[in-house]
This record gives structure tokens, C-alpha cells and sequence, in this order.
């Protein structure tokens, strides 16, 4: 018994962690969404903006666009941008928005609703995720290249390379942290990169939720919930159900986490508990 007893005490945390968060759905769109693969929030315009592939996922097609719906899931336009491709991840900076479009990087104007410009990034066939860090600098990852482009003034130019699979990205501060296939990475200013967790398959959404936590997702219906030491727990598994979750979206405000399921052509907003 006494030998048991440190081993317990050892256990013991880590089962505490893995009990310590969940999500609790309030509600969700009707299967209306025409593929959505990122969800943006801005809570300041109380406005979803929805990356709208409706096709399949790398065809210039013409058919993709951006949606609009509220912050509550009842009032959606799913024609505010048209005549994209397969658009993906998506950046704000100021009256911006960012979107990233198999090769090149869309620039809308939000208060006319209208595409203002398309940056064209040197050899970029799987243009995926974007994000804009605190001084308007884009980053966009292609996951057909492997590569990560950084954009400043709408000048793109490579950032890193040998990323197999990149996908989800998100600046803070003056760190960038990536998904290179399933690895959960840091890229600091010099460009070192820190391991900091792998999960099971290549990794999607990334939104960071203090304190150094992030919540993860895998594209095939997993979200999980991870700390700064490399542990994660599982919030949401809906493979299953068919059900993918692609390119999150998070409001810290208020503790929502907005679930675009892509093939499921819905919309679901979870509380973070």
C-alpha cells in the first residue's frame, strides 16, 4: 500500500487535467452552409465571418465565396462575396479581410463588401490558413508546398519551408505557431522552431485561450484542448457522425467556439465550460 500511494499522487493530476474542461453546444445552423472551412468572428460587428468552399476542396471553380451570419446563428447571407475559388482560412486587419484562395491571398474591403485586390503568392498551389499579427503582417501557409509565405505592404515572400502538410496557423506577438502536418509547432522571430505537442493526424484550427492554452482541432472531427507542457484532452470527437471540424473560430469574450463542419454544411457554437 505504501508503494501504491506515491503512484496515485503521481496520477492523480494528471486525471484532474484531463477532467477539466469541456464543451456545451447552444446551438447550430441548418445544413445550409455551402462547405464552410473557417469561421472569423468579430464581435465588434457581432458578424461570422464563413469561408464558403461549395465544391470540392482544391478546384478553381469559381463557385467559393464569403458568408456572413450572426453571432447567434439566426441570420446568415451566404452571397456577401462571390466568385472565389476554394477559399480557406481567413485574417482581419482593420477594414481588411484576408482570405487565403488556393494561390493567392484575396484582400476585401469590409465596409464596401467588395474584393479590393488578389496577391498572388510565388508557386502557391494549396494556399489553407492565414493569420495577421498585432502590426498588419499576413502569414498564409500552403500545404501543398509545405511553405509558409509572410505578406507586409501585400508583398509576399517565403518565411519557412520544409513543412510538410502546413496548415493552421496563429501569430501572437512575435511567435507564430503552426501546424507542420501533426505537429503542434512554435516559430519564434528568428524563425527557431519549438515542438510543443503532436496529435494523431495532421492538425487544422488553432485559437489560443490564455494563460498559454489553445484549443486544436483535426479536420476529421476532433477538438482538444492544450497546454503549454505538451498535454492535451479531448474536448469533441464527431467523426463518426460526419461531422468535420475544419478551421475554428473562438470569441475569449465570451468563451464560444464556433465549429465550421465543412461536409456537414453547418455551423455549431460551443461553450467552452
Amino acid at each position: 500500500m505504501k508503494r501504491l500511494l506515491p503512484l496515485l499522487a503521481c496520477l492523480l493530476p494528471a486525471f484532474l487535467s484531463a477532467q477539466q474542461h469541456q464543451l456545451e453546444k447552444i446551438w447550430e445552423t441548418d445544413s445550409i452552409i455551402a462547405v464552410p472551412e473557417s469561421v472569423l468572428p468579430d464581435p465588434a460587428a457581432k458578424i461570422l465571418y464563413i469561408s464558403l468552399i461549395d465544391g470540392n476542396p482544391w478546384d478553381a471553380d469559381g463557385k467559393g465565396g464569403v458568408g456572413r451570419l450572426s453571432m447567434d446563428g439566426k441570420k446568415y447571407d451566404g452571397n456577401w462575396i462571390t466568385g472565389l475559388n476554394a477559399p480557406k482560412g481567413m485574417g482581419k486587419w482593420r477594414n481588411r479581410l484576408y482570405v487565403a484562395d488556393i494561390s493567392e491571398v484575396v484582400v476585401i474591403d469590409i465596409v464596401s463588401g467588395k474584393i479590393t485586390k488578389k496577391i498572388q503568392v510565388p508557386d502557391a498551389t494549396g494556399l489553407n490558413d492565414i493569420t495577421v499579427d498585432d502590426k498588419g503582417v499576413v502569414f498564409v501557409s500552403d500545404s501543398k508546398k509545405g511553405t509558409v509565405h509572410r505578406i507586409e505592404n501585400d508583398i509576399p515572400v517565403l518565411y519557412l519551408d520544409n513543412k510538410p502538410g502546413a496548415n493552421g496557423l496563429k501569430a501572437i506577438g512575435s511567435d507564430l505557431y503552426i501546424f507542420n502536418g501533426k505537429y503542434f509547432e512554435k516559430a519564434d522571430a528568428a524563425r527557431k522552431i519549438s515542438p510543443i505537442l503532436e496529435l494523431d493526424a495532421g492538425g487544422d484550427g488553432i485559437e489560443p485561450v490564455g494563460n498559454g492554452d489553445f484549443i486544436l482541432t483535426i479536420w476529421g472531427g476532433y477538438i482538444y484542448y492544450a497546454y503549454p507542457n505538451g498535454t492535451k484532452e479531448l474536448l469533441l470527437d464527431t467523426h463518426l457522425a460526419k461531422s468535420n471540424t475544419a478551421d475554428i473560430g473562438y470569441d475569449p469574450a465570451t468563451r464560444i467556439l464556433y465549429v465550421p463542419t465543412f461536409n456537414a454544411k453547418r455551423i455549431v457554437a460551443y461553450k467552452l465550460k
